[in-house]
C-alpha cells in the first residue's frame, strides 16, 4: 500500500514540474512588447524589409500587402540614407490584457543630417499570445500618413572655382555645347546619319545605338551623345547639316587656358563606385562629380561644396505637411592661387611643342608664378569625355602628354654647380680667390681612378678659381672641389638643402637624391656630384627653393601655390649657406650672363641685371655611352622690388640647343 502511495506520488510531482516546464517554456517564447520594438528596429538598420513584415498584426497585413510595404520602407529609409537608427523608450501603458502602446524617442542619420522625433506604437496579443505590431505609415514618421509620401528635394552645390592672382578663372562653371539627336528626325538613312554622327564625335555607332534604344527615348526627346567646347564652332556647323542632330547649351567645368594649365588644374570625371565607396558619408551620390588629378584634386574637400536637400512629408494632392530634414547649400570654396596666368599662358606656348618645364617662383616670398609641364594635354577633354581610342592614344603618345614634368626629379647637370660652389664657401673648404692646378680638358686624381677621367667641355685662359669655373662651367673645378669639401660634408650640407625629404608642397613633389643609397659610395661618384650628374636627381620646385637662398642671403623660402594676401615668409631651412657665400656665388652668376664668355651671355637684356646658369645633363650608364641629354637653364634677377626666380629644363637638348634654347624662351618673358 505504501509503495503504491509512493509511486502515485512520484506520478504527480513529475506531471507538475512538467506543467511548470511547458508554462517556464512557453513564457520564454513569448517576447515582451519592448523586445519586439527593438528587434523590428534593428531590422530597419539591417534593411531586412521581408522580416520586419513578419512582426505585423493580421488585421495590418490585410491593410497592406508584403511587396507593398517592403517597397515603400525601401524607398522611404534607404532614399534619404537613414542609418544608426536608434530609439529610447520612455513609457509603455498596458491598455489591457491584450493591447500595449510604447511611446519612444528616435534618432537617426540622414543625407540632410541627424533628426530626432518622438514616435508611438500599438502592439496586441494573438491567439498564441505572441505580440504584433499593429502598423501603419506614422510608425515611419508621426506625420505621415498611409496616402502621404516622403519627398526629397536637392540643390546641387556650384563647385569652387581656381583662380590666378589676378582672379583670373583658370577652371570654373562654363558653357559647353552638348550634342544630341532628336530620333524622329533622322530622315529615312537613320543609320548612315548616325554613322556620320559617330565619325565626326569620335565615338562607335554602336555607343549612338545604344543611347537611342534606351526605355525613355521617343521619336522627339533629345539624346545627349557628346559634349563638345562652345568654341567647336567648324565641328558644330559639320554636325548640324546632319538630319537629327540638335546641340544646346548646358554648364560644366570648363578649364579655360586648356593645355597651359591642365598639369596644375587636373581634372574632374564622374564619380566610380569604388571612389563613392571610399568617400562614403562625404555628401556624394552616383551622379557626384570627384577631382581625379591635380589641384582638382588636392583641393577636392573645399571645391566641391555641400549639396543642399530637405526631406519633406507631402499630403496626396502635394501639399508640404512639414520638413523632416534640411541641410542648406553649401557652394565650393574658391581657391586662388598665387599663378600669374601671363606668366603660365606665355610659358607654355614658347614650349609647347618639347618636353620640358619651366617653374617661375618669387623668390623672396616663395610665391609660385607659374609651372609648365610639356608637351600637354587639355583637361577638358576628360570633363567632355573621351572615347577608348582617345584615351588610348593618350596614355601610350611616346612624349608622355600627362607626364607632370615638374613634379618629377632629373640630373641637373651644372646648374648644380652653385651649389657645390655655396657649401665649400660656407664651410670654409675653399676661398673665392682660391685657385686649382689642372690643365687640359680631362683630368683624374690618380691612377687610383684606372681609366675613369672628369671631362670638361671649354678651355681658358683665365686662373682656375671660383668665378672662371662658373662662367665658363668647368667639371674638373668642381669635381676638385666636391672632393676638397669631402663626403661626409657634402652629404651633410645637402641633407641641410632638404635632400631626401619632402618639401611639404600642396603637389606630391618627388623628393630629390644625393645618391641611389644614404651615402655618396664612391670617390668618382663624389667627384660627378660636384658638377651635378653621378646620382644627383633634383626636383625643380626644390631647385627653385635652393636657388631662392642665393637671392635671399642664404635662407631657403618654402614655395607655396595657394594666395595669401599676408605676404609672410616662410623657410624650408634657413642659413643653409652663409651670406658671404651667397654674396659671392650671386655676383659670379651674374658673370655668368655679363661677361662676353660666360656660358649664358645670350641673357643679357639691357636695364635688368640676372643671375644664371645653364646647365648640360648627360643621361648614360657610362662615359662610352651616348645617352639622352637634358638641357637646363636656372636664373633670377637681382631688382628686389621686382625679382623673379627662373628654373628651366628641356629634353633633346643636343638637337634643339638645350639651355640657350630655353633662354630664347625666357627672354620673350622679358622684352
Amino acid at each position: 500500500m505504501n509503495k503504491k502511495i509512493i509511486i502515485s506520488t512520484i506520478i504527480i510531482v513529475v506531471a507538475i514540474l512538467i506543467v511548470i516546464g511547458v508554462i517556464i517554456i512557453n513564457n520564454k517564447k513569448e517576447q515582451n512588447p519592448e523586445e519586439i520594438l527593438k528587434q523590428y528596429v534593428a531590422d530597419i538598420n539591417e534593411k531586412k524589409y521581408e522580416e520586419m513584415y513578419n512582426y505585423l498584426s493580421q488585421a495590418s497585413k490585410e491593410s497592406i500587402s508584403e511587396e507593398e510595404f517592403v517597397t515603400r520602407n525601401k524607398n522611404i529609409y534607404e532614399g534619404i540614407e537613414a542609418n544608426n537608427i536608434e530609439i529610447e523608450i520612455t513609457e509603455i501603458q498596458k491598455i489591457n490584457s491584450s493591447n500595449t502602446k510604447i511611446l519612444y524617442k528616435t534618432k537617426m542619420n540622414t543625407e540632410a543630417g541627424n533628426i530626432e522625433f518622438s514616435n508611438e506604437m500599438n502592439l496586441t496579443k494573438n491567439k498564441e499570445k505572441k505580440y504584433e505590431i499593429e502598423w501603419s505609415s506614422n510608425n515611419i514618421f508621426p506625420e505621415l500618413n498611409n496616402d502621404y509620401k516622403v519627398q526629397i528635394k536637392k540643390e546641387t552645390a556650384t563647385r569652387g572655382n581656381i583662380l590666378d592672382r589676378n582672379d583670373n578663372i583658370i577652371a570654373g562653371q562654363g558653357t559647353v555645347s552638348s550634342v544630341g539627336i532628336v530620333p524622329g528626325k533622322l530622315g529615312e538613312n537613320k543609320q548612315e546619319n548616325i554613322d556620320k554622327i559617330a565619325q565626326l564625335l569620335n565615338v562607335t555607332a554602336e555607343n549612338i545605338n545604344n543611347e537611342l534604344s534606351s526605355s525613355w527615348v521617343k521619336d522627339d526627346s533629345f539624346v545627349p551623345i557628346k559634349k563638345v567646347t562652345k568654341d567647336s564652332t567648324e565641328l558644330k556647323e559639320q554636325l548640324l547639316q546632319i538630319p537629327g542632330v540638335k546641340i544646346t547649351s548646358v554648364t560644366d567645368r570648363v578649364y579655360q587656358y586648356a593645355e597651359a594649365t591642365s598639369h596644375l588644374t587636373g581634372y574632374v570625371q564622374n564619380i566610380t563606385a569604388e571612389e563613392l565607396q571610399e568617400n562614403e558619408g562625404k555628401g556624394y551620390n552616383s551622379n557626384s562629380i570627384i577631382g581625379k588629378a591635380g589641384l582638382e584634386k588636392q583641393y577636392e574637400e573645399r571645391l566641391k561644396g555641400t549639396d543642399g536637400i530637405e526631406i519633406y512629408i507631402e499630403d496626396s494632392k502635394g501639399n508640404k505637411i512639414s520638413t523632416i530634414a534640411q541641410k542648406n547649400v553649401q557652394n565650393g570654396e574658391n581657391i586662388k592661387l598665387t599663378i600669374d596666368i601671363n606668366i603660365q599662358n606665355k610659358l607654355y606656348n614658347e614650349l609647347k611643342n618639347d618636353k620640358g618645364f619651366f617653374v617661375v617662383m618669387q623668390p623672396l616670398t616663395g610665391e609660385i608664378l607659374a609651372l609648365v609641364s610639356t608637351p600637354s594635354y587639355n583637361a577638358n577633354d576628360f570633363v567632355l569625355g573621351l572615347s577608348n581610342d582617345e584615351w588610348n592614344k593618350l596614355k601610350n603618345d611616346e612624349s608622355k602628354p600627362m607626364y607632370t614634368r615638374y613634379l618629377q626629379t632629373w640630373c641637373p647637370g651644372s646648374t648644380f654647380k652653385p651649389i657645390t660652389g655655396a657649401i665649400g664657401l660656407s664651410t670654409g673648404k675653399i676661398t673665392a680667390d682660391e685657385e686649382f692646378n689642372y690643365d687640359g680638358l680631362s683630368w683624374q686624381k690618380d691612377s687610383s681612378w684606372g681609366d675613369y677621367r672628369i671631362t670638361t667641355l671649354t678651355a681658358y685662359n683665365g686662373n682656375k678659381n671660383l668665378r672662371n669655373a662658373l662662367v665658363h662651367s668647368d667639371n674638373i673645378y668642381f669635381a676638385q672641389l666636391a672632393l676638397k669639401i669631402g663626403k661626409d660634408t657634402f652629404v651633410e650640407n645637402l641633407q641641410k638643402l632638404k635632400f631626401n625629404q619632402n618639401i611639404d608642397f600642396v603637389l606630391n613633389a618627388s623628393k630629390s637624391q644625393y645618391s641611389n643609397s644614404d651615402t655618396i659610395e664612391k670617390e668618382t661618384l663624389l667627384a660627378d656630384s660636384g658638377y651635378g650628374q653621378g646620382q644627383i636627381l633634383v626636383n625643380p620646385i626644390h631647385m627653385a627653393s635652393i636657388y631662392s637662398a642665393i637671392a635671399n642671403e642664404g635662407n631657403m623660402v618654402k614655395p607655396y601655390l595657394e594666395y595669401k594676401e599676408n605676404n609672410s615668409v616662410e623657410y624650408l631651412s634657413e642659413g643653409v649657406f652663409t651670406k658671404e657665400a651667397v654674396d659671392t656665388i650671386k655676383q659670379d652668376l651674374i658673370q655668368v650672363v655679363e661677361d662676353e664668355e660666360g656660358t649664358a651671355h645670350d641673357m643679357k637684356i639691357n636695364n635688368i641685371t640676372i643671375a644664371g646658369k645653364t646647365g648640360t645633363a648627360e643621361l648614360k650608364q657610362s662615359k662610352e655611352d651616348k645617352g639622352e641629354t637634358l638641357g637646363w637653364f636656372n636664373c633670377f634677377t637681382t631688382d628686389m622690388n621686382n625679382p623673379l626666380l627662373i628654373i628651366s629644363m628641356v629634353e633633346n637638348a643636343s638637337q634643339n640647343g638645350g639651355s640657350h634654347y630655353l633662354i630664347k624662351k625666357i627672354r620673350t618673358l622679358f622684352e
